[in-house]
């Protein structure tokens, strides 16, 4: 009876020296998506999405994971509520028939326990792409005011905006497009 007691403890102890999924929910009032794009040259726009959520799934042990994002595309946000509305026409985002965007990863690349990179499938306007997301930066900390375990990442992917069918005006205004994302997730 001792040995099988001293079995079932050893066993709990190694059960608890690997680390185990964590979940994240994404916190829509610190995550924001952004878009940028050269306008005839004369300058680079930088436009953002005021509502998104989604999950992060970590496991650094064993260096995997999954993110899943939704941003509502028409929540897009240029400064001007003529220019939201033209870009969510049938031109470009054509929010009408297609409203959300969507990142669903395949693969989390990790440099030892932080991730690097996230691989997967991006879809706007009812089109997938495999778009690569680089980490440039990545925290993990409990958070200062919620008192729970948080993540934090900024993320950026090049993607070309015709692969979406949303290349009206190229390439005087660019088909390079670049999409960055700050992300805040809270452990569920």
């Amino acid at each position: 009876m001792k040995k099988l007691a001293i079995v079932i403890a050893l066993s709990a102890l190694a059960a608890g020296a690997y680390a185990a999924p964590e979940t994240f929910a994404i916190d829509p009032a610190h995550t924001a998506p952004r878009f940028e794009y050269s306008h005839f040259g004369f300058s680079n726009q930088l436009h953002s999405f005021d509502k998104s959520s989604g999950s992060i799934v970590l496991d650094r042990a064993a260096r995997t994971g999954s993110v899943d994002v939704s941003i509502d595309a028409r929540s897009v946000n240029t400064g001007f509520a003529l220019f939201n509305e033209h870009i969510q026409g049938e031109d470009f985002f054509n929010t009408a028939a297609y409203p959300t965007i969507t990142f669903k990863s395949t693969r989390v690349m990790f440099k030892k326990d932080k991730p690097v990179a996230v691989e997967g499938a991006l879809t706007i306007k009812g089109i997938t792409k495999p778009v690569t997301l680089n980490v440039t930066s990545f925290q993990n900390m409990v958070h200062p005011m919620l008192k729970k375990d948080a993540i934090g990442a900024n993320a950026v992917a090049k993607i070309k905006r015709s692969d979406f069918n949303m290349g009206k005006y190229a390439p005087a205004v660019s088909d390079d497009v670049t999409l960055s994302i700050a992300v805040e997730a809270v452990k569920e």
